[in-house]
């Protein structure tokens, strides 16, 4: 069998053997530059970057401010803390924390969960190791930091501002590129010898090297372009020894005319997603709002259980001094033995009502400190002179109403009766006039702007659904010049992208809305869904209303029994000491005394409740009313009635 081979020149073959290693050299350097630069980390923190900007940018248009929103795991937090100085159980690392999982061995970002230098502030300023007392302000700013509902409310408007970067991708000018390398070997291949159709049965060994680079582009008005150039580097390892070169580009518009064309359908996603950040923030602002007035509204409650202690062990005492008083009496034969068993019943109850009080007051605090994020076992207690703060501001603010012995001589039984009514005298800062609460709160509410945006995201979407009804008219236009080379056409001389002499065409698609089925049974949805947003509005503004009503109402109410219960608590002292008095001279029963007493312990826990009531009627009126701000912290900055809140 004859072989024959066709003469290349020296230049040829040199051109032959380089270009193959220059593209492996290209392929290697690209793909080198792709593993380095394109790691999880990088991702990780291009995605914080874009999403950090958007949330500011958004934070700006809905607030007029912007505040730091960090979801990184905190450097340290007071649970971890906690549960490792104060040596508490816990069953696996990621009790204490993320970065104290045990990693698997696929874990791809270890930079995620590498301790950042430093501690943090927060935490370091709690001497752990033993127990910690926390102020209302240390708690405000521990549940911030550690709560675990707070992290995913930022971590809600994180995710939307992620959604919102991807829908902006579909508008941004987007590169693509492929390498290709391919190394083929066929044995006995039947090969051309000459221009004659001579052949031949040989091996064929040969290479492949391709590469192309793509772009694409849509715009907001519809039209999509793309467009790619391709180069083949084609070698012939044997035989003749063949080398060629292709070249190809290629280019496509496509441009809807009629359904799915024009800016406001073609970008409503993105304009969609753009408002859902907004609402995140609008949400997460409101969220903060109440889980501050939460917060507060337990740290008092668990003052309020520690003041029912107190109260329960003072009484606790006095009646023990009266059993034993009555005993005293009872062998001095001045009492009835059976009035010793009275105040000794009244003793046990009091003793029951201690232990309950103490039990309750530690089950509250434990549910407190799991609401802050801390372990229910931490050595915690709460800071008791913010009660304190509370009585002397309500006695400065509300003097206790008159008793008996301060009004004067007592009118005639048969005298006019006259009834002041309530809410009359000196009234706290935030006890506004109903109807400026109202359009205080119709101003302020951010989960109403949520409502009132919701309707026209209801009237975008039954816009966009119309336009579904309509007929598909698209043009579409394509272009190519040039040509691939593979090993099958080796032979051919190198191509050349001459584009005057490329294949171009246009086309112009109509497909009539003769089915509509889907699309119809959508609009009219969306018609349906309009009306809901409608009145999810009217509710939302009636419940607003409602609420800031019921908020002055309770204020008045905590006003009038702080006073009241004041005044109460004057009185029962003083029944207290005049009973004893009585007793000890043989004029009144110990029945007189322990009713003294019930009463008084009523009275004070009648005080400190309505003393509570007052002050969460005031943070929850600035709540509802939606005026009061709450920093990255935890901090909030009360309203002041007079003055504009943004």
């Amino acid at each position: 069998m004859k072989r024959t081979s066709r003469n290349t020149s020296g230049l040829g073959t040199a051109r032959c053997r380089a270009w193959p290693a220059l593209a492996w050299a290209s392929a290697a350097v690209t793909l080198a530059a792709c593993v380095t630069g394109c790691m999880p980390a990088d991702y990780r923190r291009a995605a914080d970057r874009v999403t950090s900007r958007s949330i500011a940018q958004k934070q700006t248009e809905a607030l007029g401010r912007t505040q730091p929103l960090n979801i990184e795991t905190p450097a340290e937090t007071l649970r971890r803390r906690l549960l490792l100085d104060q040596q508490l159980p816990y069953s696996t690392g990621a009790s204490l924390s993320t970065r104290d999982i045990e990693r698997i061995k696929q874990w791809p970002d270890d930079g995620y969960l590498k301790w950042p230098a430093g501690g943090d502030e927060l935490v370091d300023s709690f001497a752990t190791t033993q127990p910690v007392t926390l102020t209302l302000t240390d708690a405000l700013q521990i549940a911030a930091h550690e709560s675990r509902d707070y992290q995913a409310q930022k971590e809600a408007v994180f995710k939307a501002a992620l959604q919102l970067d991807l829908e902006s991708d579909a508008f941004r000018r987007t590169w693509s590129g492929t390498l290709r390398d391919l190394y083929q070997f066929d044995l006995e291949r039947e090969v051309a010898l000459d221009d004659k159709g001579h052949t031949d049965r040989q091996d064929i060994n040969g290479t492949e090297y391709g590469g192309q680079g793509g772009l694409s582009q849509r715009l907001k008005n519809g039209l999509t372009f793309t467009g790619a150039l391709g180069l083949d580097l084609v070698s012939l390892l044997t035989q003749k020894q063949l080398f060629s070169r292709g070249i190809i580009a290629d280019v496509s518009a496509t441009l809807p005319l009629m359904r799915g064309a024009g800016e406001f359908v073609v970008t409503e996603p993105l304009t969609q997603a753009e408002r859902n950040v907004v609402y995140a923030i609008y949400s997460f602002e409101h969220f903060k709002h109440t889980f501050a007035v939460g917060v507060a509204g337990d740290y008092l409650a668990v003052l309020q259980q520690y003041n029912q202690v107190r109260n329960a062990e003072s009484n606790y005492r006095s009646l023990v001094a009266s059993t034993r008083r009555a005993r005293r009496l009872a062998d001095a034969g001045r009492l009835p033995e059976i009035q010793v068993d009275q105040s000794l019943s009244s003793e046990l109850q009091a003793r029951q009502r201690w232990v309950a009080a103490q039990e309750s007051c530690q089950r509250r605090l434990d549910a407190f400190k799991v609401s802050l994020g801390l372990p229910a076992d931490a050595a915690i207690a709460l800071d008791q002179s913010e009660l304190d703060r509370l009585t002397e501001r309500a006695a400065q603010a509300f003097p206790p109403a008159a008793t008996r012995d301060q009004e004067g001589p007592v009118p005639a039984a048969d005298a006019e009766i006259e009834l002041v009514p309530p809410g009359e005298g000196q009234r706290g800062p935030y006890e506004l006039d109903a109807g400026q609460a109202v359009l205080l709160a119709l101003d302020h509410r951010l989960d109403l702007r949520v409502a009132v945006g919701q309707v026209l995201d209801a009237q975008r979407t039954a816009a966009v659904a119309a336009d579904q009804l309509r007929a598909d008219v698209t043009l579409l236009g394509t272009g190519s010049a040039g040509a691939h080379r593979t090993l099958a056409s080796v032979a051919q001389n190198d191509a050349i992208l001459r584009p005057g002499e490329g294949s171009y065409s246009a086309v112009l698609t109509i497909n009539l809305p003769l089915e509509r089925t889907a699309e119809q049974n959508t609009y009219r949805s969306s018609l349906i869904g309009l009306e809901q947003a409608v009145r999810g509005v009217q509710n939302l503004e009636d419940q607003v209303k409602l609420a800031v009503r019921n908020r002055l109402s309770e204020l008045l109410e905590a006003r009038e029994s702080t006073k009241i219960q004041a005044a109460a608590v004057a009185v029962a002292k003083r029944r207290v000491e005049s009973t004893n008095l009585f007793l000890e001279a043989g004029r009144a029963e110990i029945r007189d005394l322990l009713d003294a007493q019930d009463a008084l312990l009523s009275a004070q826990n009648g005080l400190t409740t309505a003393l509570v009531n007052y002050r969460l009627g005031e943070l929850a009126l600035q709540r509802d009313a939606g005026v009061l701000e709450v920093n990255e912290k935890g901090l909030w900055q009360e309203y002041t009635p007079g003055e504009k809140s943004d």
